[in-house]
């Protein structure tokens, strides 16, 4: 795909979902949902453009925008539409700038399609890569601020026309416990824009060519069913991720707890991991993995659920008692695994203070 950008089309957004989704881990929000949003707007004749970073210009300000709150309830929750638009508009003029491009908070889930959706009532372009590589459950877990984003302003907006505007927060984590009392107010789902950033601040700290990645991982998921190929299989291929685990869901706890939803899914071992038992952490995404006991796959690695035999990515408000599912490992974007950002995003962050954080990549050398 040209480096030099490419506009988004309505034959791009299944295999967009569907690659968003798995990026996810399990999070970012129902992306089934937010392309059918996008469809309808790009029917009635709106326009994205997706721009690689090269394109910034270091001085031009860059919104960064997405949906707030438990994934669950976007599912229940329908948005009206212009909530992060709203949001945007709040931070612009608290911040005193206009925003010359818009970049996801997160690739994950429907997160990676509501820039777009905001773009295009924008009129702007969206920036190809995003703050976290997957999904994570806090604002404060963005490459954005780990390395050094001043947190004001932000604004959140409802669905009823409600636009909260944080002029002034100390640091990332009062943004987060701000804004998480808030959308819980808002119905436990809301619109969130962070701090206009300038085009060279971006440039250096935001993951790179997400969006295209997220296509990329669809299509290999589309053209294997296409052809009746093992969609697992191709999968690993085709990203090098790690085989994890293979089961059958025995059991999933989950309950919506301070706007997150958290809980534990069981797995018992099928095929090459018959006999063995698995269990995964849930924080609105993917936490940690452990089979048989050990941890074997650690937050910010991403962890993702797949449907055995379609290959269709699972959101944790999706999985389900008797499912056959395939967990998958891909390794984390190296901002995320510095030891800066594993004070943010490392086991010890999700409460896990007994767990050191070993990468997948380590693992398998």
């Amino acid at each position: 795909m040209s480096r030099e950008g490419f506009p988004v089309v309505e034959a791009d957004l299944l295999a967009l979902s569907l690659g968003a989704a798995l990026l996810g881990t399990g999070g970012g929000g129902n992306p089934y949902i937010g392309m059918l949003r996008l469809r309808e707007l790009l029917r009635r004749g709106a326009t994205v453009e997706v721009i690689p970073l090269e394109a910034l210009d270091d001085d031009a300000f860059v919104g960064s925008v997405g949906g707030i709150g438990a994934p669950v309830v976007g599912v229940e929750k329908i948005k009206q539409g212009d909530e992060c638009l709203r949001a945007l508009r709040g931070v612009e003029e608290a911040s005193g700038v206009q925003c010359a491009a818009i970049i996801s908070a997160e690739i994950g889930g429907s997160n990676s399609i509501e820039p777009m959706l905001t773009a295009a009532r924008a009129g702007l372009p969206v920036v190809d890569g995003d703050g976290m590589g997957r999904a994570f459950p806090e604002v404060q877990m963005s490459t954005f601020f780990i390395y050094g984003l001043d947190p004001s302003p932000g604004a959140i907006a409802d669905d009823k026309g409600n636009v909260v505007v944080f002029k002034h927060v100390i640091d990332m984590f009062w943004l987060e416990r701000f804004a998480r009392r808030t959308a819980v107010e808002m119905g436990a789902g809301a619109g969130f824009a962070t701090t206009p950033m300038p085009g060279a601040y971006v440039k250096k700290f935001a993951v790179p060519n997400t969006l295209t990645q997220a296509l990329d991982v669809g299509r290999v998921i589309l053209e294997a069913r296409a052809k009746h190929q093992d969609v697992v299989s191709r999968l690993i291929d085709a990203t090098g991720a790690t085989l994890l685990f293979t089961g059958k869901v025995t059991g999933v706890r989950r309950e919506l707890r301070g706007g997150f939803a958290v809980g534990e899914a069981d797995i018992a071992g099928i095929d090459a991991h018959a006999g063995s038992n698995a269990r995964i952490a849930i924080q609105n995404e993917n936490l940690v993995l452990f089979v048989d006991g050990q941890p074997v796959a650690i937050v910010p690695d991403l962890i993702m659920n797949l449907h055995l035999e379609t290959g269709e990515p699972i959101t944790t408000e999706t999985l389900r008692y008797g499912q056959k599912i395939a967990t998958i490992g891909l390794p984390a974007h190296e901002l995320m695994t510095t030891p800066r950002a594993l004070e943010v995003v490392g086991p010890k962050a999700f409460g896990y203070p007994d767990i050191a954080f070993v990468p997948l990549s380590r693992q398998r050398s």
